[in-house]
């Protein structure tokens, strides 16, 4: 049996969340047992997607559960944007406690690398597309607080 981590979330005010995160250059063995412990941490915190700099890694690795199957990523890029945009609630795992609404492209394109190190290329929609475009902003030392159209402050948080 493989020994899975769960790993720390670092909070709002934490310098890492704020910066821009470097590319990955090679995936590496710990490339790979940390995607694993990037999805146990997300799922045991009960997210739905998680940034390597909310785990204190300044590189660029996101995990997102789109609903359908878990997707991890490394140095992903949007390369294409829906004009139509739409505004719903989101959460970060990074910022317990506090949702908002925030204005998002419905349909994107991204591309990466995945952990076998192959190009991929993914056309999302819907509440996946802004899973992926919240999880990518990570990468740039964005939060979701810096997009907010209105706060929402409730006593039970969901992550994101």
């Amino acid at each position: 049996m493989q020994y899975l981590a769960v790993l720390e979330i670092r909070e709002d005010g934490d310098p890492i969340l704020r910066q821009v995160a470097k590319p990955v250059a090679k995936i590496t063995k710990r490339h790979r047992k940390l995607i694993k412990d990037m999805i146990q941490t997300m799922h045991a915190a009960e997210g739905i997607g998680l940034a390597a700099p909310q785990i204190g890694i300044s590189e660029r690795i996101i995990v997102v559960d789109t609903g359908d199957e878990i997707v991890a990523l490394f140095n992903p890029v949007i390369d294409e944007m829906s004009q139509d945009q739409d505004i719903d609630v989101e959460g970060c795992l990074s910022i317990p406690g506090k949702r908002g609404y925030v204005q998002r492209a419905t349909e994107i394109v991204v591309s990466g690398w995945q952990e076998d190190g192959k190009p991929v290329r993914y056309r999302v929609s819907g509440y996946p597309a802004r899973i992926f475009q919240h999880e990518i902003d990570h990468l740039d030392g964005v939060l979701f607080i810096d997009k907010l159209v209105e706060v929402k402050v409730e006593e039970d948080s969901e992550g994101e």
